[in-house]
C-alpha cells in the first residue's frame, strides 16, 4: 500500500482528521499563507469546474443570465437593511486605505496614513446590497421585470475557526439575485431554485437531501423565508448544502427600488437570492469517501476511467499502450474522460493506490497476458470489486458501469441517510439519540425561539429545517409540552 494511504487516518478513529488528511493527500486543497484561506489545487478545482458547469447549464435552462458585480461594497450600503447588517457585521473585512509607502525607517512598507478612504469599503460577504443599489438604475416599469441574474464569484466572511472547503475566510460560490413584479413570482422563483439545487445534489453529487424551510432564527439575514437542502454526512452530522431566499420587498425598500406596475401605480420590487458554494466539495467528500480515499460520482470525477499498463520492458509497454489508446479513443468519442498512466518511475501498486485515493470511478489494467488473450481487468472504485472481462464491447460495458456506479453511490447514501432519521417524543430520547447515534431527529417543537435556543445551548443541536412535505401531526413540544402541529428536523451540524 502506498505511503499516502498508510498515513490516512481511519474514519472510525478520528473522522475530522480523516477528512483533513483526505483533502490534502488526494490533492484537493491545502492551507495557504493567509490565515483561514485555502489554495484549491488543480484536481480539486477540476471537480469544482464540473459542479460549476452542471449548475451553470441548469441556471441558464431556467432563464438566468450571468453577470458580475464589484467585490467592494460601500459601508453605508450595509446600514440600509437592519437585519442584513446585523447578520454579517461580525464577519466583514473592511478596506480603510488605498495606498502603501516605504517605511521611513527602512522596515519594508507601511500603510500611507494620507491615503485613508472617505468611506470604508466592505469586501463582499454577499452581494444583495450592491446589486439592489444597481437594480435601482435598471428598473422603472413592469416591462423591465423579471431580472434573473447570477454571478460566479468569491466572497469573504472572516471566520475564526476554519476547515478546508467547509468553512474558510474566503470561498467560491454562485449567488443568484432576481427581481419580480409580484410576490407570487418571487415565491415561485425561490421554490424553483431550491428544486434546482436538490436535483443537482441528487443527480450529480449522488447526495440525497431534505428540502425544507429554515426557522426564523436560522434564516438568511434580511429574508422573509429561507429554503434549504440538508444532507447527512457519514459521522451523523448535517450539512446545509444550498439555500434559496424569498427576500420580500426588504431590499427594494432599503434601496428605494420601485416600478410602475400594469395598473400604472408605483410598487416596490419583490426579490430572491440563492446560492451554493465550495462547501459542496466538503459534502461530496464526507458523504461518500472511505478509508481508501475519495469515492467520486462519475458525473463529477475529473478522470472517469484510468488505464494502467502492466509490462516488462519497453516493447511490451508499447504494445499494451497502443491497445489501451484504441479503447481510450472510443471512450472519449462517447464523452468519457480517460487517462492512460504509463509512467515508468513508479510501481503499479503505487498507481493503484493513488487512483483509489483520488476516487477515479473505474480502473482498467492490462498486461501482456491480457493483451494476448483479448481480456482486461476492470475495477470499480465504489465497491472495490474487480473482474477480468473480454476487451470486446468494453466501451459499452464501461458506459453502463459508470451509470451503475453513479446510481449505486446515491442508493448507498440514501440508505444510510434514512437509517439516520429517528423520531422522538421526549427530550430524554432526543438527547440520548444525539449522544449515541446522531443523525436527523424528527421532534415536535412549539415554534418559539426561546425553546429553539434552549435546545441549541444545551445540546448543540439546531433546527435544520421544517420539511416542505412534513405532514400535519398533532403532538407536544419535547421541551415546553405546548401543542405542536408538525415535526421538525434537528441535528448537530457543520
Amino acid at each position: 500500500m502506498a505511503k499516502e494511504l498508510k498515513d490516512l487516518t481511519p474514519r472510525e478513529e478520528n473522522y475530522s482528521q480523516w477528512y483533513n488528511d483526505l483533502v490534502v493527500k488526494a490533492g484537493l486543497a491545502e492551507n495557504s499563507a493567509v490565515r483561514g484561506c485555502m489554495v484549491i489545487k488543480p484536481y480539486g478545482y477540476a471537480i469544482w469546474e464540473k459542479m460549476q458547469g452542471a449548475l451553470d447549464r441548469m441556471f441558464k435552462e431556467t432563464g438566468h443570465e450571468n453577470a458580475y458585480f464589484p467585490v467592494f461594497i460601500p459601508k453605508s450600503f450595509f446600514s440600509k437593511e437592519a437585519h442584513h447588517v446585523e447578520g454579517f457585521a461580525k464577519e466583514c473585512a473592511v478596506v480603510t486605505h488605498y495606498r502603501l509607502k516605504n517605511d521611513p525607517e527602512g522596515k519594508g512598507v507601511v500603510v500611507d496614513p494620507d491615503a485613508k478612504l472617505e468611506e470604508e469599503l466592505i469586501v463582499r460577504p454577499t452581494s444583495e446590497t450592491i446589486i439592489w443599489n444597481t437594480y435601482k438604475n435598471w428598473i422603472q416599469s413592469y416591462r423591465d421585470l423579471p431580472i434573473l441574474c447570477n454571478q460566479w464569484a468569491n466572497v469573504v466572511r472572516w471566520e475564526m475557526r476554519t476547515r478546508l472547503f467547509l468553512r474558510t475566510a474566503e470561498f467560491l460560490w454562485q449567488e443568484g439575485h432576481t427581481a419580480h413584479a409580484t410576490k407570487e413570482e418571487a415565491l415561485e422563483e425561490a421554490k424553483k431554485m431550491i428544486g434546482v439545487y436538490a436535483e443537482f445534489a441528487e443527480k450529480w453529487m449522488s447526495l440525497p437531501v431534505i428540502v425544507g424551510h429554515k426557522s426564523d432564527s436560522e434564516r438568511f439575514a434580511g429574508a422573509d423565508d429561507t429554503l434549504t437542502i440538508e444532507a447527512m454526512m457519514q459521522d451523523g452530522k448535517a450539512l446545509q448544502s444550498g439555500t434559496s431566499h424569498f427576500l420580500g420587498q426588504n431590499f427594494a425598500k432599503a434601496f428605494d427600488v420601485q416600478f410602475t406596475n400594469q395598473e400604472g401605480k408605483l410598487d416596490y420590487v419583490w426579490a430572491t437570492s440563492w446560492g451554493v458554494s465550495t462547501r459542496l466539495m466538503g459534502a461530496l467528500i464526507m458523504a461518500h469517501s472511505d478509508n481508501n480515499g475519495l469515492v467520486l460520482p462519475p458525473k463529477l470525477a475529473p478522470i472517469q476511467v484510468v488505464m494502467i499498463p502492466i509490462y516488462k520492458g519497453e516493447e511490451e509497454l508499447a504494445r499494451v499502450v497502443e491497445r489501451l489508446e484504441i479503447i481510450a479513443s472510443e471512450l472519449k468519442k462517447r464523452g468519457v474522460s480517460v487517462k492512460i498512466d504509463s509512467r515508468d518511475n513508479v510501481r503499479t501498486g503505487f498507481k493503484f493506490a493513488e487512483y483509489e485515493l483520488k476516487g477515479v470511478p473505474i480502473r482498467l489494467a492490462m498486461g501482456q497476458r491480457d493483451f494476448a488473450n483479448g481480456t482486461i481487468e476492470i475495477m470499480r472504485r465504489d465497491t472495490l470489486e474487480k473482474e477480468t472481462i473480454s476487451q470486446e464491447g468494453i466501451e459499452d460495458r464501461i458506459e453502463k458501469l459508470l451509470d451503475e456506479i453513479q446510481q449505486g453511490i446515491y442508493e448507498k447514501a440514501l440508505k444510510f441517510r434514512d437509517s439516520m432519521i429517528t423520531r422522538v417524543d421526549t427530550y430524554e430520547e432526543f438527547k440520548d439519540v444525539l449522544d449515541h447515534k446522531g443523525g436527523f431527529i424528527l421532534a415536535h417543537w412549539d415554534g418559539t425561539p426561546e425553546t429553539e435556543e434552549k435546545i441549541k445551548n444545551e445540546t448543540k443541536a439546531t433546527i435544520r429545517c421544517i420539511p416542505v412535505d412534513a405532514p400535519e401531526e398533532e403532538g407536544r413540544c419535547i421541551i415546553s409540552g405546548k401543542p405542536s402541529h408538525r415535526r421538525v428536523i434537528f441535528a448537530r451540524s457543520y
